[in-house]
């Protein structure tokens, strides 16, 4: 009798393999994943077209299923309408204010990674399975991919920091703008600040003129956390703020989040009255502990002022030597990518570090039909050297963005802004 069979690495397999390796980064505990909302159930055709995740938090995934040819996505903002209404019996007709839209586009293109996972021998050698092992490092590798890719757009820059952990190289590099898909973006002047602790009035300063400026005493503190919420609660336009799906107060009492690298973390908790940091903390229990599981919730996190801060495994930073320039927008109407530079200061055993502030709507995580398996991660499989050795190969058909829309300002003039995050540069102290 005739037996269906599935080879290792057939069509199928392969299929399966793909499906699997998207789930698994779905769920994975990621900076990227924690960030993302579910998708919502809509009636809308076009957005279930779209597949648009919840818009509600800082990173917006659109798995765009319907488009199975092209390179880009389109994200819309339509922008609110001002002016005066009209009064008592004048005349209505003809005088309705019209609707005006900023959008993007956002690229997508394939990104892959090799790995040889041995021939006979090398198998013969190891009790280990080594097609497992190497399905195991991949995916943890296009895991740090997705989270690398995440933190440099949202940071408009790459930073100095190096190692395994970052698969993204640096911006030196010849091929870092074919892996980060869409350029990467310096803040827009209205959402860069910088630490000052040489004013005896700000705290904290616009723009990134003030980075050639930052001491050894520039770093962040709880009365940062204060400025930043005062500033946005002044805003016209200000940042919308985030809504978990199973946080029972999202919508009484939202939150924005605040992503701090482990050496600012540090300042943050060691310089903060031991009565306030447990305040600082209890805050964010006492929020978990209304019901929501979220991973946001976990690990090292307080909250301030409505402004939940959590600690990061990963950092946007540059060594405070002296050595190179770090680019911002000078201006607030710029639409090019980096109009200034400001020379990195000298400050011994000191890093420069980014942090973020996040609102909803902040960075797009865009996916396309991968023709490899039709699927947007794809799994290939290839035997070598008379089909005693196999080869590995992960592709994922997908593209970032920082949001950048253009709202009008109170004049009625465009202002190129970043949606949904505004980054504070601060200084840190390494640990050697």
């Amino acid at each position: 009798m005739s037996q269906t069979s599935v080879p290792s690495g057939g069509v199928l397999v392969n299929k399966e393999y793909s499906v699997a390796l998207f789930a698994q980064q779905l769920r994975s505990p990621s900076i990227a994943n924690m960030l993302t909302g579910p998708a919502p159930q809509m009636s809308a055709a076009s957005r279930k077209l779209q597949n648009q995740t919840n818009p509600g938090m800082p990173v917006v995934r659109v798995t765009n299923l319907a488009k199975t040819f092209g390179d880009t996505v389109s994200v819309d903002c339509v922008d609110i309408i001002g002016g005066k209404p009209i009064a008592g019996d004048q005349n209505a007709e003809g005088r309705g204010s019209p609707l005006s839209f900023s959008s993007m586009d956002v690229k997508i293109n394939l990104l892959t990674k090799v790995v040889d996972a041995g021939g006979k021998m090398s198998q013969q050698r190891t009790r280990h399975n080594l097609k497992t092992l190497a399905k195991d490092n991949i995916s943890g590798y296009m895991r740090r991919l997705e989270t690398a890719q995440t933190l440099v757009h949202l940071a408009g820059a790459r930073g100095e920091q190096v190692g395994l952990t970052w698969p993204v190289p640096l911006a030196s590099d010849p091929d870092y703008a074919d892996i980060m898909i869409n350029p990467v973006k310096a803040p827009t002047y209205n959402r860069h600040y910088v630490v000052d602790h040489a004013s005896s009035q700000l705290d904290l300063v616009k723009g990134g003129q003030q980075i050639a400026n930052l001491t050894n005493a520039c770093f962040l503190k709880l009365e940062h956390i204060d400025y930043m919420r005062a500033l946005i609660d002044g805003l016209e336009f200000r940042p919308q703020p985030i809504k978990i799906a199973d946080d029972p107060a999202a919508e009484d009492d939202p939150l924005y989040v605040w992503l701090v690298p482990p050496n600012s973390w540090r300042h943050l908790i060691t310089n903060t009255a031991n009565t306030v940091l447990r305040t600082f903390q209890q805050n964010a229990w006492n929020r978990a502990n209304w019901g929501s599981k979220h991973p946001l919730f976990k690990g090292e996190v307080g909250i301030w002022n409505n402004i939940l801060v959590k600690k990061m495994d990963y950092s946007i930073s540059w060594d405070a030597d002296g050595a190179g320039t770090i680019g911002f927008n000078a201006s607030t109407d710029t639409a090019g990518q980096e109009t200034g530079s400001a020379n990195i200061p000298t400050i011994a055993n000191f890093t420069i570090e980014r942090t973020l502030l996040l609102g909803a709507q902040a960075l797009a995580n865009c996916y396309g039909r991968n023709q490899s398996s039709d699927y947007y991660y794809g799994w290939l499989e290839r035997k070598y050297n008379f089909e005693r050795h196999t080869e590995i190969a992960v592709d994922v058909m997908g593209g970032k963005a920082k949001l950048r829309f253009s709202p009008p300002d109170s004049n009625g003039d465009p202002v190129l802004t970043d949606h949904g995050v505004f980054v504070i540069d601060v200084a840190a102290k390494k640990i050697v």
